[in-house]
């Protein structure tokens, strides 16, 4: 099965739909407006019920099949934020609001996914029930979380959920996807630093926390190259370090560094954990200073379901013919929390030479539509084949 010819159809009203969506970002839960327009736009075509504040701004369609029977329950998730980046694209439909942007394709997907419930709740051919999800706070807000603690799973007895995700770099349409561990978690750390400041010609009368601090950023590249087994994937990056004074004859009394932490495994998410503390706890002590290590738990593991990845991979290959492993990512993703709730799995589909996502250059590619409402919509359809 090629891309579906209602898509072909459809392709123009969705990729408005995108572009105005593009026009309009909303950061994190203040996903108003582009929430109000998807639950308008689900009860215009049909939808046998439509919730809205699930997870704070979180929206729910769900659609019935043909059968009289109960069936199964597939949910299908999109993300509808954007990220506090000033966008540089020059496009017609650029960002309207100052200081933001999607810069990561969540207007696509929410797109698609419109253009499959549209498409879904006009056919019906399914047995069973297919729940659409919209979901707010993908960019460190833990939206996903909310709507999961919001008994979004229980609520609609939700029984799989498949979701998806554009990919600069690989060909528009095409599909990627691997089983186990994707993307990873994400973690934070503030480590507080404090010694006894001065002046900078003396030096021998402070404790010098800008010394304490530097050797502690030295010394915890060491977790990855010295802690961790080389086969396992860890980034630890300080990416912020910041003194008490910036005058240049001043011995701060204080550091903060800042950074980040990124694993594929529980196992080096505890390692990392304890080896910043006792890292940076020895390195004061050696100086003469004191520590204060604050580590901020965010994102899981985003692990694909061995079962629905082969699944989606299936489909994947009816909808373009082909499928390639996919890489690990060190990024977060917050589908994490609706993955630790059902089975389900992830997929990336390809958003041709585009600036990477992130980047305030990155635009979503319009002639991926057609395949990834294609891919949606086959997943229920295949997974629910009608008798």
């Amino acid at each position: 099965m090629p891309v579906k010819n209602r898509f072909a159809e459809l392709h123009e009203e969705i990729t408005a739909w995108r572009r105005d969506f593009h026009q309009h970002p909303e950061i994190l839960f203040e996903t108003y407006r582009t929430a109000e327009i998807v639950a308008e736009k689900l009860r215009a075509f049909g939808c046998d019920q439509v919730v809205e504040g699930i997870g704070r701004t979180g929206v729910v369609g769900v659609i019935k099949g043909k059968a009289d029977t109960a069936g199964r329950v597939i949910g299908l998730r999109a993300d509808m934020d954007a990220l506090p980046i000033h966008e540089q694209t020059g496009a017609p439909h650029a960002s309207k609001t100052p200081g933001a942007m999607h810069a990561c394709g969540h207007d696509g997907h929410t797109a698609m996914l419109l253009g499959a419930a549209k498409y879904l709740a006009e056919t019906r051919n399914f047995d069973g029930t297919c729940v659409v999800i919209f979901q707010p706070a993908e960019e460190g807000g833990g939206g996903g979380k909310e709507m999961c603690d919001d008994h979004l799973m229980e609520r609609w007895g939700i029984e799989e959920v498949y979701g998806m995700h554009n990919w600069p770099g690989r060909p528009v349409g095409s599909f990627a996807i691997r089983s186990g561990p994707f993307f990873a978690a994400t973690d934070q750390f503030d480590i507080e630093f404090e010694g006894v400041g001065g002046h900078a010609a003396k030096p021998h009368d402070t404790v010098d926390t800008t010394v304490m601090a530097a050797h502690a950023v030295t010394a915890l590249q060491t977790i990855a190259s010295r802690n961790a087994d080389p086969i396992d994937q860890i980034v630890v990056s300080v990416t912020s370090f910041r003194t008490s004074s910036e005058a240049f004859n001043v011995i701060p009394q204080g550091v903060h560094l800042r950074g980040t932490v990124r694993t594929l495994s529980t196992e080096m998410r505890d390692l990392a954990e304890a080896r910043i503390r006792a890292v940076c706890e020895g390195v004061a002590a050696t100086f003469g200073g004191r520590v204060e290590v604050h580590y901020h738990r965010g994102y899981p593991v985003m692990a694909n379901h061995d079962a629905q990845t082969d699944f989606a991979a299936e489909v994947a290959r009816a909808v373009s013919g082909d499928c390639d492993e996919a890489p690990l990512v060190m990024g977060g993703e917050d589908f994490a929390y609706m993955l630790e709730a059902r089975p389900g799995a992830y997929i990336l589909v390809g958003n041709g030479d585009t600036a990477m996502v992130h980047h305030p250059e990155y635009d979503f590619d319009d002639a991926v539509i057609p395949a990834g409402c294609s891919w949606l919509a086959e997943v229920v359809e295949r997974r629910m084949a009608a008798s």
